[in-house]
């Protein structure tokens, strides 16, 4: 089942400190590079994978192609895709061996969600971590 309890989601904020945002996007209108520095601000490392833009810059960071790019140990993967695209994000963080998913709000795939808890990440789906961070009272990433 995928985290809905505040405590739970609470706490996965809260070990996370590297984070992959896939549909990551180098226009302010979009919402994906509001939610990446508003990440960024609260401590933490937030990785921007983009095809279309890899090579690119984004708040300071490197975009990459693919997860499997980045070469570091990623701890949450956060969907910015629709519905139908999460599925193949999620077997890629599945592949890289990510720790969690998060499907931005309106992002629901039941079936990528299972094969993530499968593989034993935690998933949550249909929420967005600039309105769950103050929302819960999350402090700022120590470095």
């Amino acid at each position: 089942m995928p985290l809905t309890r505040d405590e739970d989601i609470a706490q996965l904020l809260r070990d996370t400190r590297t984070i992959a945002m896939i549909g990551a996007s180098d226009n302010p209108e979009r919402a994906s590079y509001r939610v990446m520095a508003f990440l960024q601000q609260q401590g933490y490392r937030v990785m921007p994978v983009n095809p279309q833009i890899a090579g690119e810059h984004i708040h300071g960071e490197f975009v990459w192609a693919g997860l499997d790019q980045i070469g570091v140990p990623v701890d949450l993967v956060d969907v910015f895709r629709n519905s139908e695209a999460a599925g193949e994000a999620v077997d890629a963080a599945i592949a890289i061996g990510a720790k969690a998913v998060w499907m931005q709000l309106g992002v629901i795939n039941e079936a990528a969600a299972a094969r993530a808890e499968a593989a034993g990440l935690k998933v949550v789906m249909d929420r967005c971590p600039k309105i769950e961070i103050p929302r819960l009272g999350i402090a700022p990433v120590e470095s």
